[in-house]
């Protein structure tokens, strides 16, 4: 009996831990978005979220242990909220429109609070080598990686290269991100569904 409820104070104590891991990635990703990884370290974190530096040492152990941390879950959050959309859509043609409906709609509805987490970190970090550009880059390579391979699965006209197709994609993404969120125009939003039926047409 002792034993049995060590052990699901243990299991509390491990889901409650995980559970404010979380919550502190989660104010993470939002400070990274909006002010920068660089400027995400253990002391700012500490102000935002109220969790002791102590205790986000012991969740992270360093500045740069707890950049790559935010990465992977801003990376997560992308991977729902703009992939998961075209899983359920037929294969081909249908599942790149989905694909590229829902990054629209990730921007539309201000995911991250400063815009797109991965161009804000690629632009912040492409001259910086080390640990975190290598994982940037990683992430940004599966992101066009993965919209070539959706351009192959299309049924696409003649001559036309999935890898040119997936680079033109991501380039108006880009575009609408940094037109949508610096200067706030909501038009760059219905210009980004125009310029990818012209491109897909």
């Amino acid at each position: 009996m002792n034993g049995s409820t060590a052990a699901e104070g243990g299991d509390g104590r491990l889901l409650r831990g995980k559970r404010t891991h979380r919550e502190i990635l989660a104010s993470a990703v939002d400070l990274g978005s909006s002010e920068g990884l660089e400027a995400l370290t253990i002391g700012r974190l500490a102000t935002a979220t109220g969790v002791s530096r102590s205790g986000l040492f012991a969740h992270f152990g360093s500045k740069q242990a707890l950049q790559l941390a935010t990465i992977e879950a801003a990376r997560e959050i992308f991977i729902e909220e703009v992939l998961g959309s075209g899983q359920g859509t037929a294969e081909g043609l249908p599942r790149l429109r989905a694909t590229l409906a829902a990054w629209i709609d990730y921007f539309r509805r201000d995911v991250f609070p400063g815009g797109c987490f991965f161009q804000a970190a690629s632009l912040e970090f492409d001259g910086r080598p080390g640990p975190v550009r290598d994982r940037v880059i990683e992430v940004m390579k599966q992101w066009l990686a993965l919209l070539t391979e959706l351009a192959r699965q299309a049924t696409l006209p003649e001559g036309l290269d999935p890898a040119q197709l997936a680079f033109e994609l991501n380039a108006i993404g880009l575009a609408t991100n940094w037109q949508h969120q610096l200067l706030g125009d909501e038009q760059a939003l219905e210009r980004a569904e125009m310029a990818f039926d012209r491109v897909l047409a």
